[in-house]
């Protein structure tokens, strides 16, 4: 058994010595796993397993690691307490308190879908954990093309959370979410950052919010996969520009190569790419980059 197993699914008590780091902050209770795991794990449904570890330095690491090795089936839920070495786009690393947030990664195998629709995948999974916040914490999100979750914090627009999809061997993708629940104003990492209690969310209880996060996205999977993929039969592409913040502003994408293009974002197209219309009269699709946005909504 590795350490990491070791810490994997533990319940510890208050007043318990050996747990005591977990309850030294009460207004951040430790996740209930056998509650997550009935409320999740079903016959017939998406979610094979949910697992949670005090803490890890990668949750989507350790899930394509355990992917890989054959050691997880698709729908395995992975969630962290606290994450020493989780990584964004572009490489970036972050870091949260313990117990301040939602990190976890879910592994998926779309083999009906063809891959080169698989791009849909973290512009899915936006629509999914909005949809799921927006019912279980009360609070307006929106979408930063390709994978931020932006929320309100007073009349400021902040990155509450975010998305990295990752290969996993042959046939599968490990989807890996961020999002800041608990966090205060001292404790975030840059100014531009927010969280779902500084957005005035009814409701910071990790539980419930996973919960309805997971369902949300096991529906909209399950869309998108009857559809085989085809993001318009399955209503994603609709409902994603409906909630991307993105669209209808000028934008800088800074793309590969060192290269950058301005243009107001005029849509999200069917390869969910974003298309750009430049001051030159031309539509530029943008499948890969930072956005960065210029003008407000």
């Amino acid at each position: 058994m590795t350490p990491r197993d070791a810490a994997d699914d533990s319940h510890g008590k208050p007043g318990d010595p050996a747990r005591g780091s977990r309850w030294s902050d009460l207004d951040r209770p430790p996740l209930n796993v056998a509650a997550l795991r009935r409320g999740l794990v079903r016959e017939g449904g998406l979610w094979s397993e949910v697992r949670v570890v005090q803490r890890t330095g990668s949750t989507n690491a350790d899930l394509v690691a355990r992917a890989e090795a054959g050691e997880a089936a698709e729908g395995a839920v992975l969630v962290a307490e606290e994450q020493t070495a989780a990584r964004g786009r572009l490489d970036r690393r972050w870091s949260a308190p313990a117990r301040s947030g939602l990190f976890f990664s879910v592994l998926l195998r779309p083999a009906e879908v063809p891959v080169a629709r698989w791009g849909w995948l973290p512009l899915l999974t936006g629509v999914a954990v909005a949809a799921g916040l927006s019912r279980s914490a009360g609070v307006d999100t929106a979408l930063k093309w390709p994978n931020d979750l932006l929320v309100t914090v007073g009349h400021e627009e902040r990155k509450a959370g975010g998305i990295l999809a990752e290969g996993a061997g042959d046939g599968g993708v490990v989807l890996g979410v961020g999002i800041n629940v608990t966090l205060r104003e001292d404790e975030l990492p840059v100014p531009q950052a927010g969280s779902l209690a500084l957005a005035g969310a009814v409701s910071t209880d990790r539980d419930p919010l996973l919960r309805a996060v997971l369902r949300s996205l096991e529906e909209w999977y399950g869309r998108w996969r009857e559809a085989g993929g085809d993001p318009a039969a399955a209503g994603l592409q609709e409902t994603y520009a409906a909630g991307c913040a993105t669209l209808g502003r000028k934008v800088r994408a800074e793309l590969p190569g060192d290269r950058s293009v301005v243009g107001e974002a005029v849509a999200v197209d069917g390869d969910g790419r974003l298309v750009l219309a430049t001051e030159n009269g031309v539509q530029e699709p943008v499948g890969a980059g930072d956005i960065v946005h210029l003008r407000p909504a």
